[in-house]
């Protein structure tokens, strides 16, 4: 890797620790990952007692103090995700979140999950900007962008695009019509579409092609729909000249989700490459800041997506399952097993583009059985044996392929994504 732009790396008394083998906040230039916050009490470290707001707010609290260890704020948060034990308590955790966010909101994914690790009720992740960058970057006084669109639908909990710096995030868009506010009639077809559409929506209302997206996460509450959100997804994708000559797939992450918000099968959120960037940095033409997106036969391929896309100073890998690249084949065997495979598989792909397992800044796990958490865990630390990334775990009730985990990553990329010459 060439570069010289400094990971940072940071804990706080102020928030639980020992939870697992994570670092609280990981900053990388003009983001920063923070692990997904449990409701545990730092002071005695473990979880507070009480119905879900209780859980709520102490995961908000956890959030909260991790935040300003660093000297910022909870409105430099640019998304948050929330996850949930059960979709009943939605209504009860968005009061207690709009406490956090008076005005101000990031964008936001929510879904339901069959497991989380304690057996918590609820758990939020986040992502915040990160405007004075890392050493050796200059402190730079960045501007966030928080936008809507009558065209696409409301949520009076979630900004629909937040950019800042050289990225932007798209809160999740479910299958609603944003005229009516209802869900669209229809199956996983229409929903799937509805949802791809909404998205698309967002971008042409900030003047952003739909392929300059870098990385799709799609959560589905039936992972038979898989086939059919697919046939649809393909529709979307590559969407312009330029991309199809290339064949340019974002990066996309699977997710079995128990419940969605209104009932819905199918929900979509994406991170987006905003080669313009935020004031007061110079306008930059964005198709002369490259989206660098590539593949190694070393790690599972698919016509559905690119295994690892690249833009500005961070990169995107693909959701990998414990797949052997030679057979094409779930790997047989325990939990343990099919974690080393997972791992390799992101290392390969890391290596391939002449990276290292430290530069990763964010690892996102699912797993069958939350219950073989420490299982992952003693695989997992012999992958990061000093520095850990950030860091978050959900159990779901089915992976693809009958894995029994699944892992994503998120990569720090000093050197950037070059212009063309």
């Amino acid at each position: 890797m060439s570069g010289t732009i400094i990971k940072a790396a940071r804990n706080t008394t102020n928030a639980p620790q020992d939870l697992g083998p994570y670092t609280q906040t990981v900053a990388f230039s003009h983001y920063n990952n923070i692990s997904a916050q449990l409701p545990v009490d730092p002071k005695t470290g473990k979880m507070v007692s009480g119905d879900v707001k209780v859980q709520a707010r102490q995961c908000l609290n956890n959030l909260k103090a991790i935040i300003e260890s660093i000297g910022h704020v909870m409105d430099d948060m640019v998304k948050a995700t929330i996850f949930l034990k059960d979709m009943a308590d939605l209504e009860a955790v968005d009061a207690v979140y709009r406490e956090f966010f008076p005005s101000y909101l990031p964008t936001r994914t929510t879904l339901a999950v069959a497991a989380l690790p304690l057996d918590a009720q609820v758990q939020i992740d986040a992502i915040i900007s990160n405007g004075e960058g890392t050493f050796p970057q200059a402190p730079c006084a960045l501007v966030k962008l928080a936008r809507n669109s009558d065209k696409a639908p409301h949520n009076p909990l979630s900004t629909h695009t937040v950019a800042f710096s050289h990225y932007n995030n798209i809160g999740a868009q479910l299958p609603v019509d944003a005229a009516s506010g209802q869900l669209i009639a229809g199956g996983i077809k229409e929903q799937a579409g509805q949802c791809l559409r909404n998205i698309k929506t967002v971008l042409e209302s900030i003047d952003v092609p739909f392929d300059d997206i870098v990385k799709v996460n799609i959560y589905l509450t039936s992972l038979a729909d898989l086939e059919a959100v697919n046939e649809v997804y393909t529709t979307f994708f590559p969407d312009s000249a330029i991309a199809r000559a290339v064949a340019y797939l974002p990066a996309r992450s699977v997710i079995r989700a128990t419940a969605l918000p209104l009932g819905a099968q199918v929900q979509m959120d994406a991170v987006i490459s905003h080669g313009d960037g935020t004031p007061p940095q110079l306008v930059e033409d964005r198709h002369n800041l490259v989206i660098s997106a590539r593949n190694t036969d070393k790690a599972p391929r698919s016509p559905l997506h690119c295994q690892t896309v690249a833009f500005s100073h961070y990169n995107h890998l693909t959701a990998q399952l414990p797949i052997d690249s030679t057979t094409g084949k779930i790997l047989a065997g325990c939990i343990k097993e099919q974690t080393a495979q997972c791992l390799s598989n992101i290392k390969a792909i890391v290596e391939s583009i002449d990276h290292v397992m430290d530069d990763i800044v964010k690892v996102n796990i699912q797993v069958k059985n939350i219950a073989d958490l420490d299982a992952v865990n003693a695989i997992y630390t012999k992958y990061f044996p000093s520095y850990l990334p950030a860091r978050t775990v959900i159990g779901v009730s089915e992976l693809p392929a009958g894995a029994l985990v699944q892992m994503d990553a998120v990569l720090s990329n000093a050197e950037s994504t070059p212009p063309l010459v």
